[in-house]
């Protein structure tokens, strides 16, 4: 069954500066979308916290407000409204299942995030069963990410940048630019394709998972390298997450020392917090504000990748490669980027620290469900070969590399910052 388009009415790009704010706005003077419960830790507990009827109800009215979203997404963008609506539902409860799953006590203890379950589900489902072509083609994989990173800047607080302290903050510089340089220049030693450059270097140097799919928006990368590179940060997180405090024990590291090092090398912020419990409390504090320093540099990163990339990238192979000019640089910039840089703006300088507290919570959610469904999408569309056999192998090498120059120059780094 073929599925009809119309010519697009909005860019994309500008659609999900819309609907970003069109969220933004229901949330800060319509209403409050509830959080639904998924923590759980037996079978008791999922019967009477996730899946009691109150909780249902949130879920269900969640899935209602995704899915006026997403259809009006659909429709400015030009694609089939009525087959969005046949296939989002099925996309809905997948991710549901890996929320679900992600919210076990037991499975949050090891810090993996919901995405990785999404993917893995998604995968399954993808690769096990022969799906139809028109709900493959519904699959709003860029339109669910997206709107996922402009929300993402309502978490990005200019002010909070000072609370992190000088120290953090410079430890974080540092640590974003010689990781990230020293990343792009091993993947381009051993001939790793630009993409896979950009987000495996954003990746291992500022915040892991986020910082992949921020790049990935940013170049408007593929999907599946997105994914890859994803799973190779989740994988490599959980066994830094559990030597890493040994090592620092081992060797007697100041604890001020242990939470810079721990905060500055591993890449999702609840295996920083996990691992820097294990220490104790000076180096979780340590390890807190590092990471977060590296967090709120993700911002400027997504925003200077962009610029880069509209640059440098010259697709037109009719003429001899040069410069582009300015238009052609804002043709190519994705327009998103302003929407998650205003989003930013707006919860920084605009609104009240009540405002923020009292729509945090329900946007941060809504902010995980996005990239949640967007990486269900990626794996309903992806073949395991894709994925998991990739060309070759040198982007696993470059990524295992330069996570360990990561470690090693991040605990330099912290000695000599915070080892006085």
């Amino acid at each position: 069954m073929p599925l009809k388009t119309k010519s697009l009415a909005i860019h994309e790009d500008w659609t999900v500066v819309l609907l970003g704010f069109l969220i933004i706005g229901l949330s800060l003077f319509v209403f409050l979308l509830s959080v639904p419960v998924f923590k759980w830790s037996n079978s008791a507990d999922l019967i009477d916290n996730v899946l009691n009827y109150q909780n249902l109800q949130i879920i269900l009215s969640q899935f209602a407000f995704l899915t006026t979203i997403g259809g009006l997404g659909a429709f400015l963008t030009g694609k089939s409204v009525k087959n969005f609506l046949l296939g989002f539902p099925a996309v809905y409860l997948l991710t549901v299942i890996a929320l679900i799953i992600a919210g076990n006590g037991q499975i949050k203890a090891l810090n993996l995030e919901a995405v990785i379950f999404s993917l893995i589900l998604g995968l399954f489902i993808g690769n096990f069963f022969k799906l139809p072509e028109w709900f493959r083609l519904t699959l709003s994989t860029e339109l669910f990410v997206k709107i996922g990173l402009v929300l993402l800047g309502t978490s990005i607080i200019f002010s909070d940048i000072l609370k992190a302290g000088s120290l953090g903050l410079l430890q974080a510089l540092v640590v974003v630019l010689s990781v990230w340089y020293f990343a792009f220049w091993l993947c381009k030693k051993l001939k790793v394709d630009d993409e896979l450059t950009m987000m495996i270097s954003s990746a291992v140097s500022i915040c892991g998972v986020s910082a992949a799919i921020a790049t990935s928006g940013a170049i408007k990368g593929d999907p599946k390298k997105l994914a890859y590179v994803i799973s190779m940060v989740l994988i490599t997180a959980v066994p830094m997450m559990i030597f890493m405090p040994y090592i620092a024990n081992y060797f007697n590291f100041p604890q001020e020392v242990t939470g810079a090092w721990l905060g500055g090398s591993i890449d999702t912020t609840g295996a920083v917090v996990a691992s820097g419990s294990l220490v104790g409390e000076e180096a979780l504090k340590i390890s807190t504000i590092v990471k977060f320093s590296q967090n709120v540099l993700l911002g400027l990163a997504a925003f200077a990748i962009s610029v880069y990339w509209t640059y440098t990238q010259n697709t037109s192979s009719d003429v001899v490669a040069s410069k582009p000019t300015l238009a052609v640089i804002w043709e190519r910039f994705p327009k998103f980027v302003i929407g998650f840089v205003a989003a930013s703006l707006l919860f920084s300088f605009f609104l009240t620290s009540e405002m923020r507290e009292e729509v945090k919570d329900s946007l941060k959610n809504l902010q995980g469900i996005w990239f949640a469904l967007a990486f269900t999408s990626i794996g309903l569309e992806t073949n395991f070969k894709d994925l998991f056999s990739h060309s070759n192998r040198k982007p696993l090498y470059a990524f295992l590399i330069a996570q360990l120059f990561n470690i090693i120059i991040t605990l330099i780094i912290a000695f000599f910052l915070f080892g006085q």
